[in-house]
């Protein structure tokens, strides 16, 4: 039978050990921005017609970019598409 080294360990060292850290770090945040952003397009109760329109853009785009697996995002795009939700699109470096 063979042991599970990961039982009892946390789920950073999960991670580390499996070299995919900075993959499900970039996915959870691509995830959770898409999902913000939605939540405003919502809460606005605007379309995402009127979102791509606000953005100088695509419906297609505009769907690309409230997908949460979408990992293309640009910081240009996000930018924009922040503007057109009336805000702003702020990137912070921490210690990690």
């Amino acid at each position: 039978m063979k042991k599970n080294k990961h039982i009892g360990s946390s789920f950073d060292s999960f991670l580390d050990d499996n070299e995919i850290r900075s993959d499900v770090e970039e996915l959870a945040s691509c995830k959770f921005l898409a999902i913000k952003l939605s939540e405003e397009l919502e809460s606005k109760g605007m379309t995402v017609s009127e979102f791509a329109r606000k953005m100088g853009s695509t419906r297609a785009v505009a769907t690309r970019i409230l997908n949460p697996k979408n990992t293309s995002l640009t910081f240009k795009t996000a930018t924009k598409a922040a503007s057109a939700l009336g805000m702003k699109f702020k990137v912070q470096l921490v210690e990690a």
